[in-house]
């Protein structure tokens, strides 16, 4: 997979935790592709450490993590923004 695929993979990730977690969120299209690559990213890692196996390719199981990731890293950006 390029990384242009995996850059894909995790907006999509981001825009449907954004869905799953609706309110007001500071920052628009470009701040919620970032967490969602990000959250891709921190996603897999925690994954990987938790011993659920390694991200290798686009399945359900890896969607899933990077949507739990994205919302992670969502929800401390809101409590980030929300302090600052």
């Amino acid at each position: 997979m390029g990384i242009l695929s995996w850059i894909i993979f995790g907006v999509i990730a981001g825009a449907l935790a954004k869905l799953l977690m609706p309110g007001k969120d500071p920052g628009g299209f470009f701040v919620t592709a970032i967490i969602g690559i990000a959250g891709a990213i921190v996603g897999g890692f925690i994954a990987t450490q938790l011993g659920f196996g390694t991200v290798s390719g686009f399945d359900f199981r890896s969607f899933v993590v990077a949507i739990v990731g994205s919302m992670i890293l969502l929800l401390g950006y809101r409590l980030f923004k929300r302090t600052a």
